[in-house]
């Protein structure tokens, strides 16, 4: 009797994502916040969107850079992992076979069955490693360039959000009317973000667009009190 063939879904692009999130969402509200706070001191939107590029420009940059330092102390603290674990195989091996054994018991496994498990391990030494770095420290090793993807994906996320924001005073003479429509043109996008990224990352999109409008919002508004209050 044919079958259907069973096909495994899984979303496998989570750091991208993360790094999606983390610079458009600051690129949606902090320019936002700047734009709006501005609009109450400042009535030329000229003026208004120079200082809002200049703050893209430089919190790209920042956040960029902060992206990167990040992903590559990652990286780093892998490295020097590894090689601790390396030393703890190599001088210390029934250590290191006794806490395999610990890692399967907790799955059920009796000493029977983890036996030919440890001594395959003992023949492969760099598998074994693997499993001590995967199982024991929950560490994965970084993708090759993960450092300048994550800087570049922050970076680019931040300018695209930023630019949301400040395309009505860009587009509208009034700075009153480009302000409304700043704050619609904002929500409308961290809502149709939210959405999107529900249905990357498998959480349900309505819950995750309203979760992201809220927070977003919020952060928004509590920036744009602060700047009005400073101003």
């Amino acid at each position: 009797m044919p079958q259907t063939p069973h096909i495994e879904r899984h979303f496998t692009a989570s750091e991208f994502v993360r790094d999606t999130v983390i610079g458009m969402s600051d690129g949606l509200t902090v320019p936002f916040a700047l734009a709006a706070g501005l609009s109450g001191a400042v009535q030329a939107n000229s003026i208004i969107v120079t200082a809002g590029l200049a703050e893209v420009a430089a919190g790209s940059i920042a956040m960029g850079l902060g992206g990167f330092l990040a992903a590559r102390s990652e990286a780093e603290h892998y490295v020097a992992e590894r090689r601790r674990e390396q030393l703890e195989v190599e001088h210390l091996p029934e250590i290191e076979l006794e806490e395999v054994s610990e890692i399967f018991r907790k799955y059920g496994l009796t000493d029977e069955a983890i036996a030919p498990i440890l001594s395959a391990f003992r023949a492969n030494p760099e598998e074994w490693v693997d499993f001590m770095m995967r199982y024991e420290l929950g560490l994965e090793e970084p993708e090759p360039g993960r450092a300048l993807a994550s800087a570049g994906t922050i970076a680019g996320a931040y300018i695209a959000g930023g630019l949301i924001p400040l395309a009505p005073y860009m587009l509208l003479e009034q700075t009153s009317s480009a302000q409304l429509a700043s704050a619609v043109v904002t929500l409308s996008a961290l809502f149709a973000f939210g959405y999107v990224k529900g249905q990357f990352t498998g959480s349900r999109p309505l819950r995750s667009a309203l979760q992201t409008t809220w927070i977003g919002g919020i952060a928004a508004l509590a920036a744009y009190l602060i700047a009005r209050a400073i101003g």
